[in-house]
């Protein structure tokens, strides 16, 4: 159904749009992401390892040749978003919105993927 691509281009753009953002903060403003990775009890060395597999995850995610791959990157989306939630609440940063509103965006597009490929 049209309405059924539509929705899921619209929830993919957005969340694409929002790690796009994360990947940018993680090459451009490497310190500041350093400082709230070292706050999370994170290692500073997986930001760029990082970055390089939320952007293979979206390529995985807007190609309709890769179906395992594309399942795959769900699942590492899903729990990213769900460590990035814990994460910024253990901290008491306030900022794990940005996680709710990824993960909604995941699921609304991975539920449309599936309405509009099956």
């Amino acid at each position: 159904m049209k309405r059924n691509k539509i929705i899921f281009y619209i929830a993919t753009g957005l969340l694409t749009a929002l790690m796009l953002f994360s990947v940018s903060m993680y090459f451009f403003n490497h310190e500041e992401v350093s400082k709230m990775f070292t706050s999370f009890g994170y290692p500073t060395y997986i930001i760029y390892p990082y970055a390089v597999a939320k952007l293979l995850g979206l390529f995985a995610i807007w190609n309709p040749n890769f179906k395992i791959i594309k399942e795959w990157a769900y699942a590492g989306f899903f729990f990213a978003f769900i460590l990035a939630f814990f994460a910024h609440f253990m901290i008491g940063d306030g900022e794990q919105i940005g996680a709710v509103v990824a993960m909604i965006l995941l699921i609304v597009s991975y539920i449309f993927n599936k309405k509009t490929n099956s």
